[in-house]
Protein backbone atom coordinates (compact mmCIF):
# COMPACT_ATOMS: atom_id res chain seq x y z
CA UNK A 1 0.00 0.00 0.00
CA UNK A 2 0.86 3.93 -0.58
CA UNK A 3 0.24 6.96 0.93
CA UNK A 4 -0.02 10.39 1.14
CA UNK A 5 -1.01 12.95 3.83
CA UNK A 6 -2.11 16.21 2.20
CA UNK A 7 -0.32 19.09 3.39
CA UNK A 8 -3.30 21.22 2.23
CA UNK A 9 -6.54 22.61 4.99
CA UNK A 10 -8.54 23.56 2.09
CA UNK A 11 -10.84 21.05 1.02
CA UNK A 12 -10.70 22.28 -2.84
CA UNK A 13 -6.88 21.62 -3.70
CA UNK A 14 -7.17 18.26 -1.27
CA UNK A 15 -10.52 17.38 -3.56
CA UNK A 16 -8.03 18.39 -6.69
CA UNK A 17 -4.96 16.33 -5.35
CA UNK A 18 -7.42 13.69 -5.03
CA UNK A 19 -8.40 13.60 -8.18
CA UNK A 20 -5.40 14.25 -10.01
CA UNK A 21 -3.58 11.21 -8.04
CA UNK A 22 -6.59 8.86 -9.61
CA UNK A 23 -6.69 10.14 -12.83
CA UNK A 24 -3.32 10.45 -13.56
CA UNK A 25 -1.03 8.11 -11.96
CA UNK A 26 -0.86 4.45 -11.82
CA UNK A 27 -0.35 2.54 -8.62
CA UNK A 28 1.01 -1.45 -8.29
CA UNK A 29 -0.82 -1.37 -5.10
CA UNK A 30 -3.93 0.15 -3.18
CA UNK A 31 -3.25 4.13 -1.92
CA UNK A 32 -4.40 6.05 1.09
CA UNK A 33 -5.04 9.34 1.60
CA UNK A 34 -5.09 11.20 4.66
CA UNK A 35 -6.52 15.31 5.06
CA UNK A 36 -8.07 17.76 7.14
CA UNK A 37 -9.45 21.47 6.60
CA UNK A 38 -10.71 24.54 7.83
CA UNK A 39 -14.74 24.51 7.81
CA UNK A 40 -16.25 23.51 4.87
CA UNK A 41 -19.23 21.96 3.12
CA UNK A 42 -18.58 19.29 0.63
CA UNK A 43 -22.08 18.59 -1.24
CA UNK A 44 -22.33 15.20 -3.53
CA UNK A 45 -22.47 14.98 -7.13
CA UNK A 46 -25.97 14.72 -7.56
CA UNK A 47 -27.36 17.16 -5.04
CA UNK A 48 -28.70 20.47 -5.56
CA UNK A 49 -25.96 22.84 -3.57
CA UNK A 50 -29.08 25.39 -2.59
CA UNK A 51 -31.14 23.42 -1.17
CA UNK A 52 -28.08 21.42 0.43
CA UNK A 53 -27.05 24.82 2.82
CA UNK A 54 -27.97 27.21 4.80
CA UNK A 55 -26.27 29.88 2.90
CA UNK A 56 -26.88 32.72 4.82
CA UNK A 57 -25.02 31.48 7.84
CA UNK A 58 -22.15 30.11 5.47
CA UNK A 59 -21.81 33.15 4.35
CA UNK A 60 -21.85 35.11 7.66
CA UNK A 61 -19.13 32.34 8.98
CA UNK A 62 -16.67 32.47 5.68
CA UNK A 63 -17.48 28.58 5.36
CA UNK A 64 -16.62 26.95 2.09
CA UNK A 65 -18.42 25.19 -0.34
CA UNK A 66 -17.59 22.59 -2.94
CA UNK A 67 -19.25 19.54 -4.62
CA UNK A 68 -17.56 16.42 -5.45
CA UNK A 69 -17.45 13.32 -8.06
CA UNK A 70 -18.39 11.09 -5.76
CA UNK A 71 -22.47 11.19 -5.14
CA UNK A 72 -24.15 10.60 -1.46
CA UNK A 73 -25.02 13.35 1.17
CA UNK A 74 -23.65 16.82 1.96
CA UNK A 75 -21.13 16.65 4.86
CA UNK A 76 -19.94 19.37 7.12
CA UNK A 77 -15.92 19.30 7.66
CA UNK A 78 -13.41 21.49 10.26
CA UNK A 79 -9.90 20.81 11.73
CA UNK A 80 -11.66 18.12 13.70
CA UNK A 81 -12.14 15.65 11.14
CA UNK A 82 -10.15 13.57 9.63
CA UNK A 83 -10.55 12.62 5.72
CA UNK A 84 -9.45 9.34 4.51
CA UNK A 85 -9.37 7.88 0.83
CA UNK A 86 -8.22 4.48 -0.73
CA UNK A 87 -8.06 4.18 -4.49
CA UNK A 88 -8.21 0.64 -5.82
CA UNK A 89 -8.29 -1.29 -9.55
CA UNK A 90 -11.87 -2.37 -9.63
CA UNK A 91 -10.45 -5.69 -9.75
CA UNK A 92 -9.57 -5.68 -6.52
CA UNK A 93 -12.92 -4.15 -5.32
CA UNK A 94 -16.75 -3.50 -6.37
CA UNK A 95 -18.51 -0.46 -6.81
CA UNK A 96 -20.93 -0.22 -3.64
CA UNK A 97 -19.11 -2.65 -1.44
CA UNK A 98 -18.50 0.21 1.39
CA UNK A 99 -17.50 -2.27 4.05
CA UNK A 100 -14.74 -3.87 2.58
CA UNK A 101 -12.97 -0.23 1.87
CA UNK A 102 -12.98 1.03 5.68
CA UNK A 103 -13.00 -2.29 7.08
CA UNK A 104 -9.67 -1.70 8.31
CA UNK A 105 -10.22 1.94 9.38
CA UNK A 106 -12.73 0.31 11.97
CA UNK A 107 -10.05 -2.31 12.90
CA UNK A 108 -7.71 0.34 13.92
CA UNK A 109 -10.68 2.08 15.84
CA UNK A 110 -10.56 -0.37 17.89
CA UNK A 111 -7.58 -1.39 18.94
CA UNK A 112 -7.72 2.23 20.21
CA UNK A 113 -10.28 1.37 22.85
CA UNK A 114 -13.56 2.26 20.56
CA UNK A 115 -14.81 -1.11 21.02
CA UNK A 116 -18.83 -0.53 19.67
CA UNK A 117 -17.48 1.11 16.08
CA UNK A 118 -18.81 -0.87 13.08
CA UNK A 119 -20.06 -0.50 9.59
CA UNK A 120 -23.77 -0.01 9.29
CA UNK A 121 -26.05 0.90 6.52
CA UNK A 122 -25.20 1.38 2.38
CA UNK A 123 -21.91 3.75 3.63
CA UNK A 124 -22.02 4.87 7.43
CA UNK A 125 -19.95 4.15 10.56
CA UNK A 126 -21.31 4.02 14.19
CA UNK A 127 -20.35 3.98 17.54
CA UNK A 128 -23.05 3.26 19.86
CA UNK A 129 -25.60 3.18 17.30
CA UNK A 130 -24.53 6.97 16.48
CA UNK A 131 -22.89 7.97 13.22
CA UNK A 132 -19.12 9.58 13.14
CA UNK A 133 -18.49 8.58 9.56
CA UNK A 134 -20.17 8.35 6.21
CA UNK A 135 -18.26 7.17 3.34
CA UNK A 136 -18.74 8.24 -0.81
CA UNK A 137 -17.92 6.22 -3.79
CA UNK A 138 -16.62 7.27 -7.07
CA UNK A 139 -15.33 5.17 -10.24
CA UNK A 140 -13.28 6.25 -13.16
CA UNK A 141 -11.89 3.90 -15.58
CA UNK A 142 -10.09 1.15 -13.59
CA UNK A 143 -10.23 2.62 -11.00
CA UNK A 144 -12.69 3.29 -7.52
CA UNK A 145 -12.14 4.99 -4.58
CA UNK A 146 -13.69 5.40 -1.43
CA UNK A 147 -13.52 8.63 0.71
CA UNK A 148 -15.20 9.55 4.21
CA UNK A 149 -14.83 11.52 7.35
CA UNK A 150 -14.08 10.57 11.00
CA UNK A 151 -15.08 12.98 13.36
CA UNK A 152 -13.04 12.92 15.91
CA UNK A 153 -13.72 16.57 17.64
CA UNK A 154 -15.68 18.26 15.24
CA UNK A 155 -18.30 21.18 16.16
CA UNK A 156 -21.56 20.18 16.66
CA UNK A 157 -23.43 22.93 16.69
CA UNK A 158 -22.38 24.48 13.87
CA UNK A 159 -23.21 20.69 12.40
CA UNK A 160 -26.99 21.41 12.75
CA UNK A 161 -27.03 25.25 11.10
CA UNK A 162 -25.03 24.51 8.36
CA UNK A 163 -26.42 21.79 6.90
CA UNK A 164 -30.42 21.75 5.42
CA UNK A 165 -31.44 17.87 5.86
CA UNK A 166 -34.18 17.48 4.18
CA UNK A 167 -37.21 16.47 6.69
CA UNK A 168 -38.12 13.15 4.61
CA UNK A 169 -34.80 12.04 4.81
CA UNK A 170 -34.61 11.96 8.78
CA UNK A 171 -38.35 10.77 9.27
CA UNK A 172 -36.96 8.34 7.12
CA UNK A 173 -34.57 6.63 9.91
CA UNK A 174 -36.99 7.17 12.66
CA UNK A 175 -35.41 10.53 14.32
CA UNK A 176 -35.94 13.69 15.28
CA UNK A 177 -32.72 15.93 14.73
CA UNK A 178 -29.66 15.53 12.92
CA UNK A 179 -28.02 16.44 16.13
CA UNK A 180 -29.30 13.34 17.67
CA UNK A 181 -27.90 11.22 14.93
CA UNK A 182 -23.97 11.96 15.09
CA UNK A 183 -21.11 11.94 17.87
CA UNK A 184 -17.45 12.74 17.78
CA UNK A 185 -15.08 9.44 18.01
CA UNK A 186 -12.77 11.13 21.25
CA UNK A 187 -15.18 10.33 23.82
CA UNK A 188 -15.19 6.31 22.99
CA UNK A 189 -11.36 6.02 22.66
CA UNK A 190 -9.29 4.77 25.76
CA UNK A 191 -8.05 7.27 28.15
CA UNK A 192 -4.37 7.93 26.19
CA UNK A 193 -5.98 9.51 23.34
CA UNK A 194 -8.24 11.71 25.29
CA UNK A 195 -5.89 14.93 24.13
CA UNK A 196 -4.92 13.56 20.94
CA UNK A 197 -5.42 15.99 17.83
CA UNK A 198 -6.04 15.26 14.14
CA UNK A 199 -2.12 14.90 13.01
CA UNK A 200 -1.76 12.45 15.70
CA UNK A 201 -5.26 10.74 15.17
CA UNK A 202 -4.16 10.78 11.83
CA UNK A 203 -0.19 9.07 12.59
CA UNK A 204 -2.09 6.41 14.78
CA UNK A 205 -4.39 5.05 12.16
CA UNK A 206 -1.62 4.84 9.33
CA UNK A 207 0.56 3.14 11.74
CA UNK A 208 -2.32 0.75 12.17
CA UNK A 209 -3.00 0.48 8.83
CA UNK A 210 0.67 -0.77 7.95
CA UNK A 211 1.06 -2.16 11.24
CA UNK A 212 4.16 -0.55 12.09
CA UNK A 213 5.33 0.94 15.13
CA UNK A 214 7.28 4.25 13.69
CA UNK A 215 6.13 5.97 10.16
CA UNK A 216 9.87 6.05 9.27
CA UNK A 217 9.58 2.52 8.54
CA UNK A 218 7.32 3.42 5.75
CA UNK A 219 8.96 6.38 3.84
CA UNK A 220 9.10 4.35 0.85
CA UNK A 221 5.39 3.89 0.12
CA UNK A 222 5.12 7.89 0.56
CA UNK A 223 4.09 9.03 -2.86
CA UNK A 224 5.48 12.25 -3.78
CA UNK A 225 4.24 14.97 -6.06
CA UNK A 226 6.29 17.09 -8.37
CA UNK A 227 5.93 20.64 -9.26
CA UNK A 228 4.89 20.16 -12.21
CA UNK A 229 2.13 18.01 -10.74
CA UNK A 230 1.41 21.13 -8.05
CA UNK A 231 0.59 22.73 -11.31
CA UNK A 232 -1.95 20.27 -12.71
CA UNK A 233 -3.57 19.92 -9.47
CA UNK A 234 -3.88 23.93 -8.93
CA UNK A 235 -5.60 23.63 -12.60
CA UNK A 236 -7.76 21.38 -11.25
CA UNK A 237 -8.74 23.70 -7.89
CA UNK A 238 -9.60 26.67 -10.46
CA UNK A 239 -11.71 24.87 -13.19
CA UNK A 240 -13.61 22.24 -10.79
CA UNK A 241 -13.30 22.53 -7.49
CA UNK A 242 -13.54 26.22 -6.79
CA UNK A 243 -15.38 26.90 -9.81
CA UNK A 244 -19.29 28.54 -9.23
CA UNK A 245 -20.56 26.56 -12.39
CA UNK A 246 -19.33 23.25 -11.29
CA UNK A 247 -20.42 24.14 -7.35
CA UNK A 248 -23.98 25.63 -7.58
CA UNK A 249 -24.53 25.63 -11.66
CA UNK A 250 -28.04 27.51 -12.40
CA UNK A 251 -31.37 25.97 -11.48
CA UNK A 252 -33.74 24.89 -14.43
CA UNK A 253 -37.76 26.14 -14.17
CA UNK A 254 -38.86 22.97 -12.04
CA UNK A 255 -42.59 22.80 -13.18
CA UNK A 256 -42.70 19.23 -11.44
CA UNK A 257 -41.11 17.57 -8.33
CA UNK A 258 -40.80 14.35 -7.57
CA UNK A 259 -38.92 12.93 -4.43
CA UNK A 260 -38.37 10.30 -2.16
CA UNK A 261 -36.11 8.46 0.08
CA UNK A 262 -35.37 4.73 -0.52
CA UNK A 263 -33.14 2.74 1.54
CA UNK A 264 -30.12 3.35 -0.80
CA UNK A 265 -30.39 6.95 -0.92
CA UNK A 266 -32.49 9.70 -1.89
CA UNK A 267 -33.99 11.23 -5.50
CA UNK A 268 -35.18 14.22 -5.86
CA UNK A 269 -36.36 14.72 -9.61
CA UNK A 270 -37.25 17.77 -11.20
CA UNK A 271 -39.32 17.78 -14.83
CA UNK A 272 -40.31 20.69 -17.48
CA UNK A 273 -43.22 19.16 -19.41
CA UNK A 274 -44.81 20.84 -22.05
CA UNK A 275 -47.68 19.40 -24.06
CA UNK A 276 -47.38 16.52 -21.84
CA UNK A 277 -43.02 15.77 -23.58
CA UNK A 278 -40.28 15.73 -21.02
CA UNK A 279 -38.59 18.90 -22.48
CA UNK A 280 -35.95 18.80 -18.85
CA UNK A 281 -35.25 16.46 -16.18
CA UNK A 282 -32.65 16.73 -13.70
CA UNK A 283 -32.23 14.24 -10.77
CA UNK A 284 -30.88 15.41 -7.34
CA UNK A 285 -29.94 13.05 -4.43
CA UNK A 286 -27.62 11.04 -2.66
CA UNK A 287 -28.06 7.92 -4.25
CA UNK A 288 -25.02 6.18 -5.90
CA UNK A 289 -23.95 4.49 -9.28
CA UNK A 290 -21.19 4.25 -10.74
CA UNK A 291 -22.38 6.26 -14.47
CA UNK A 292 -23.16 9.74 -14.53
CA UNK A 293 -26.68 10.20 -14.24
CA UNK A 294 -27.07 12.95 -17.06
CA UNK A 295 -27.11 9.97 -19.39
CA UNK A 296 -30.46 8.63 -18.22
CA UNK A 297 -31.40 12.95 -18.07
CA UNK A 298 -30.68 13.01 -21.60
CA UNK A 299 -32.68 9.82 -22.88
CA UNK A 300 -35.58 10.84 -21.16
CA UNK A 301 -35.89 14.50 -22.94
CA UNK A 302 -38.30 14.49 -25.72
CA UNK A 303 -41.08 11.49 -24.46
CA UNK A 304 -44.30 11.98 -23.15
CA UNK A 305 -44.74 12.11 -19.30
CA UNK A 306 -46.77 8.85 -18.84
CA UNK A 307 -45.59 5.44 -17.28
CA UNK A 308 -45.82 3.57 -20.41
CA UNK A 309 -42.96 5.29 -21.87
CA UNK A 310 -41.19 6.05 -18.75
CA UNK A 311 -41.25 2.41 -18.66
CA UNK A 312 -39.95 1.74 -22.45
CA UNK A 313 -36.69 3.89 -21.87
CA UNK A 314 -35.97 2.29 -18.69
CA UNK A 315 -36.19 -1.36 -19.99
CA UNK A 316 -33.49 -0.14 -22.27
CA UNK A 317 -31.31 0.86 -19.22
CA UNK A 318 -29.12 -0.97 -16.63
CA UNK A 319 -30.56 1.38 -13.62
CA UNK A 320 -28.35 -0.06 -11.44
CA UNK A 321 -25.42 1.60 -12.85
CA UNK A 322 -26.93 5.51 -12.31
CA UNK A 323 -29.30 4.23 -9.24
CA UNK A 324 -27.81 1.80 -7.18
CA UNK A 325 -29.87 -0.54 -5.24
CA UNK A 326 -33.23 1.16 -6.25
CA UNK A 327 -35.31 -0.64 -8.95
CA UNK A 328 -37.08 0.01 -12.55
CA UNK A 329 -40.34 -0.05 -10.74
CA UNK A 330 -39.73 2.12 -7.34
CA UNK A 331 -38.31 4.75 -9.77
CA UNK A 332 -41.16 4.69 -11.84
CA UNK A 333 -43.76 4.89 -9.08
CA UNK A 334 -41.75 7.98 -8.06
CA UNK A 335 -41.91 9.50 -11.61
CA UNK A 336 -45.12 8.78 -12.92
Amino acid sequence: MYYYVMPSHDIRRNLATEEYLMYNRTFDEPLVLFYYEEPSIIVGRNQNTQEEINQKYIDDNNIVVTRRRSGGGAVYHDLGNLCFSFVLDTKDAKFGDFKTFVSPIVDALHKMGATTAEVSGRNDMLVDGKKFSGSAMFKHDSKIYVHGTLMLDVDLNVVTQALNVPADKIASKGIKSVRSRVTNLKPYLDEEYQLIDVPKFRDTLLKNLFKVDDLTEIKTHEVKISEEEEQQIQDIYDTVYNNWDWVYGSSPAFTVQKRQHFNSGTIDARLNVKDGIIENVTFFGDFFGPSDVHEIETQLKGIKYDRASLNTIFAKIDLSQYFLGITKEELLDLLA
